[in-house]
């Protein structure tokens, strides 16, 4: 049984550490200051205002169009570039202290950032760091309690964030409302784009696009994140396992193989958090389903696998270099010491290695022959200080300490920090993630710093999955459509009705049915036809998706398809 306790999930118990005296303690998180600083020193000078650095070459790269996209398809002569690395750093910026350098970027963005671009990008990828770091950076530039903006802020943000939710939308429009993986800013989804894409990619929205609708009272943004979350949770075995790429047209899994790694991870991350960050009850029960299906399934030892969703078989027995988030989401959860464990065999590889490889085969302790390379990744590090802040173990001081020096030994080069084109012969690849300045530095610098920021120790709040930062209580509006819900189709009127007085349809009145009335007394009169009552697709009730299922006159729930094909 998970045991979910305050401060375990919002982990803000700050105090000092044991085992490492302070000025050592000081002097590795003015490392890590100095590791952000010369990461975002260098883009501002030679990539700024283009994408992502290359700090070999001390060049740019405008990839914000390349972003999962593996065979480099469709891209754009014209796009120049949207400042992505800066709108990824303002929230560290906040962390380390830096009111002039955020204060700069937040008015230049205000003034310069245009998403009415002709561009093709992927919409994870673009919420998860684009919208999520508006998002962030508004809220901090917004609160007086952080004294970020001297000058005044106007609001700017917010605006270009709602900009951007308004274009990400046209993604939902696949026959499931499942997004596409990919959308074009200006023109909307392309003709014959693909319609595969990743559970992860499709089911991590709904922090960004639930706390954009929050912040500015439209609910279309929510609405769609979470009725994409919903068809992607009814896709689930009975055994309640993903798999890891699915077609959002016809709603049907494309690999049945899945994990807790690649192409499902942020799944899970984004269910535990956006009952944390929403308070809303039906998030924590869906993950709590998936959290057990994947110990019972997926781990085997201190080891995940993958396994295939209608078996429960395993498929693949390896490490992915994703998977260190893993730690971090069950301290989150309250399962301190299956925590504890997951981590420690997973730093044992970044101990052989000196960093991660993507792929390790851990049946053959063997790296895959491709899937070897490292860029930068920053779960274990971001696992490593939350380990921290739920035991106060110094060996996690100590573990931070390892990632650190090994990056600045390995990944450091003059122009910047690099990927890795192998782990195993640390040869330089020539780019710097802008995840890299909103997790990696932030999460040592945390790690490190035993006196936050007022803003963190006084607030409670969560880290999206690129760690931009967002409050908790900016807004409890309820949810419209819990995860075990769907969405109401719309009423003239919600009134209560005496049907054995009137006699009547609620179709005629306008009404939606009184949600107090007993379910015989609605027999009883026929089978009342009502408002949000909408017949299955076809007189049989068969169904290949939940779309060809309509909404019950009774309850205007709406009816779902099952696995045998029937409409239920």
């Amino acid at each position: 049984m998970i045991l979910v306790t305050q401060w375990t999930v919002l982990l803000l118990l700050l105090s000092p550490a044991l085992g490492m005296v302070e000025e050592e303690r000081l002097a590795l998180r003015e490392k890590a200051r100095a590791m952000f600083h010369h990461s975002y020193d260098n883009y501002m000078e030679h990539a700024f205002p283009h994408d992502e650095l290359r700090p070999v070459s001390e060049t740019y790269t405008d990839s914000l169009m390349e972003l999962g996209n593996l065979n480099l398809e469709h891209l754009s002569p014209s796009y120049n570039g949207t400042a992505l690395t800066l709108v990824e750093s303002l929230s560290t910026l906040a962390v380390l202290g830096n009111t002039s350098e955020f204060e700069k970027g937040v008015s230049w963005l205000s003034e310069n950032l245009s998403f009415d671009i002709d561009v093709r990008v992927n919409v994870f990828e673009c919420t998860i760091r684009h919208l999520g770091g508006l998002l962030s950076a508004h809220m901090l530039a917004s609160d007086p309690d952080t004294r970020l903006m001297p000058g005044g802020y106007s609001g700017r943000l917010l605006a270009l964030a709602q900009d951007l939710g308004e274009r990400l939308l046209r993604a939902f429009t696949s026959p499931t409302g499942i997004p596409y993986a990919w959308v074009n800013l200006r023109h909307g989804v392309r003709k014959g784009e693909t319609p595969e894409t990743s559970t992860a990619g499709c089911g991590s929205l709904i922090l960004e696009m639930g706390t954009l609708s929050r912040l500015t009272g439209r609910h279309q943004y929510e609405d769609a994140a979470l009725w994409a979350l919903r068809k992607l949770w009814a896709m689930r075995s009975p055994a309640d396992l993903m798999g890891t790429t699915l077609n959002v047209e016809t709603g049907q899994w494309i690999e049945f193989s899945g994990g807790i790694g690649a192409g499902v991870d942020s799944f899970y991350e984004y269910l535990l958090k956006a009952y944390i960050l929403f308070d809303e009850p039906a998030y924590w029960a869906s993950f709590h389903k998936a959290y057990l299906a994947a110990q019972r399934f997926l781990r085997t030892g201190n080891w995940y696998q993958d396994a295939d969703l209608r078996t429960g078989r395993p498929t693949h027995r390896q490490f992915g270099a994703l998977q260190a988030f893993w730690p971090g989401l069950q301290v989150l959860a309250g399962d301190v010491e299956e925590a504890r464990r997951t981590h420690r065999q997973f730093f044992a590889v970044w101990e052989t290695f000196g960093v991660f490889p993507e792929r390790y085969y851990y049946d053959g302790q063997a790296v895959h022959h491709s899937e070897n390379y490292y860029p930068l990744r920053p779960e274990l590090a971001e696992s490593t200080y939350l380990l921290y802040q739920a035991t106060r173990d110094p060996l996690y001081l100590k573990v931070g300490k390892t990632i650190l020096t090994n990056l600045n030994r390995f990944t450091k080069v003059p122009g910047g920090y690099t990927s890795l084109r192998s782990a195993v012969t640390k040869e330089k690849e020539d780019h710097q993630h802008s995840y890299f300045l909103s997790e990696t530095c932030k999460y040592l610098y945390l790690l490190f710093d035993p006196h936050p920021p007022p803003f963190l120790r006084n607030k409670q709040f969560v880290f999206t999955t690129e760690g931009h930062i967002l409050p908790l209580g900016f807004s409890r509006v309820p949810l419209r459509a819990p995860l075990t819900a769907v969405v109401k189709p719309p009423c003239d009127t919600c009134q209560t009705i005496n049907l054995d007085e009137h006699k009547i349809s609620y179709m005629s009145l306008r009404v939606c049915p009184n949600w107090a009335i007993d379910s015989r007394t609605f027999k009883s009169l026929g089978g009342v036809e009502s408002i949000c009552h909408i017949p299955d697709g076809s007189p049989d009730h068969r169904c290949k998706n939940h779309l060809q299922c309509g909404v019950d006159a009774a309850s205007c729930r709406h009816r779902t398809c099952s696995p045998a094909g029937f409409c239920n």
